[in-house]
């Protein structure tokens, strides 16, 4: 099986190959890093195929800017991309907090601004593999804003799924707390990408999320960054529900703060001179701080299920199909669901009233923005921000519009 890594020259890549290394039973025998950035790949690909090494993997590895190189035959293309870059992270989450909003890389102006740049390349890549990869190849996409690129791609027809860490970051977070193998428990994770809530944890079968809050509640709200009150529901909020719970306290702390995408600037440039010394075989400490933990292990587990529909449950983005029956059937949500030969959502506890609210709103911004980044316009891009709940003014959505059509022009052909 080959896996081609669009992105590959991303500081993510030495992540993904750890875990393709330790799992030499998928039987990747061929690996792409596709990238058009060649000076980034120059640096990866050699530290990544030395990782695959040292784990005694059989795989050959190249790295190409060639596109239709990299895909072809391939039965799996892990999407990873940043258009723009760091540079264009760091507008994203600027422009938004001078009018009084979040600027964040996946939620309200500054997630509209990246899925605008983001989406016309994801569909063009997406074009590609259909002409020139395996036939029945998946396109696995963890590039953000997740469930809107994902939407995208299955509005095309390609054959795609979304992937999100959060998911897999609290369920080894509650398997520690509860002291059990991880592969005793199940979440039922629910909601949007990057809106979502765990509404039960299951172990062995039992649902022992209420005990789980009553002995860890207020340490599980410290790590989400969220008041203990937000979890009155029994539900445990994502820490991205810290932007519409906690808005306004949270654009001050990014007037006060460097933003993340300044950190992650930071970060990179350390991880870049690390990967320069020819004898690094294994992804640096560093590397966790750069965020998108446990990506490797979700990544290489949900290929797995996809490539032999084994049966396991992921957390992953898919069509509705009435799972949220206040949701249209094509709207895209983030759930546990078991992959084998169809992709069949487990939750068994649905979101409640003070949920439903926020999700369906969120989900009618993300089909405005959707169509805005496919078909272009001002007034497109004026109809999503408008109907986003942390935004929803007049004034306040016609002036972000023209401050991201401003910044973000270079990347935005129609404007």
């Amino acid at each position: 099986m080959k896996i081609a890594v669009i992105g590959g020259g991303s500081t993510y890549t030495p992540e993904l190959a750890e875990g393709i290394g330790a799992a030499a039973e998928l039987g990747v025998d061929e690996i792409a890093l596709v990238d058009p950035d060649e000076a980034k790949l120059e640096r990866i690909g050699p530290l990544a195929r030395r990782i695959l090494r040292r784990h005694g993997h059989p795989a050959r590895l190249e790295w190409t800017s060639d596109l239709d190189r990299g895909v072809d035959g391939a039965s799996v293309v892990l999407l990873q991309l940043r258009v723009g870059g760091q540079r264009a992270r760091m507008a994203d989450e600027a422009f938004p907090v001078e009018r009084g909003c979040v600027g964040q890389e996946t939620t309200g102006a500054g997630g509209l601004a990246k899925a605008l740049r983001t989406i016309p390349v994801a569909l063009d890549i997406a074009d590609r593999v259909r002409r020139r990869a395996a036939p029945g190849a998946w396109i696995v996409d963890f590039t953000n804003p997740v469930g809107m690129v994902t939407r995208a791609l299955l509005d095309e027809g390609h054959r795609a799924v979304g992937l999100c860490n959060v998911a897999i970051g609290f369920h080894r977070r509650f398997s520690g707390l509860l002291g059990c193998d991880p592969a005793e428990l199940e979440l039922d994770h629910i909601g949007l990408n990057h809106l979502t809530w765990e509404t039960a944890v299951r172990l062995r079968g039992r649902d022992v999320l209420p005990g789980l809050l009553e002995r860890h509640r207020a340490d599980i709200a410290d790590e989400v960054d969220l008041a203990r009150e937000t979890f009155a529901d029994g539900a445990v909020p994502s820490y991205y529900l810290r932007y519409y719970y906690a808005h306004d306290a949270e654009v001050e702390r990014l007037r006060r703060e460097p933003s993340r995408g300044e950190e992650v600037a930071a970060i990179e440039a350390d991880l870049w001179r690390l990967y320069a010394d020819p004898a690094l075989d294994r992804k640096p400490d560093l590397l966790s701080q750069r965020g998108g933990a446990y990506y490797s292990e979700a990544a290489v587990a949900l290929v797995r299920s996809l490539a032999t529909e084994d049966g396991s449950v992921h957390a992953v983005n898919v069509r509705n199909r009435g799972l949220l029956p206040y949701l249209p059937d094509e709207a895209v949500v983030e759930t546990s669901a078991r992959v084998g030969s169809q992709i069949t959502p487990t939750v068994e506890h649905p979101l409640g009233p003070r949920q439903r609210g926020l999700v369906s709103a969120v989900a009618a911004y993300e089909e405005l923005g959707v169509e805005a980044a496919v078909h272009g316009g001002a007034h497109r891009v004026y109809e999503a921000l408008l109907a986003h709940p942390l935004i929803g003014q007049h004034d306040l959505a016609d002036a972000l519009t023209r401050r991201l059509i401003a910044t973000g022009r270079e990347h935005l052909p129609w404007a």
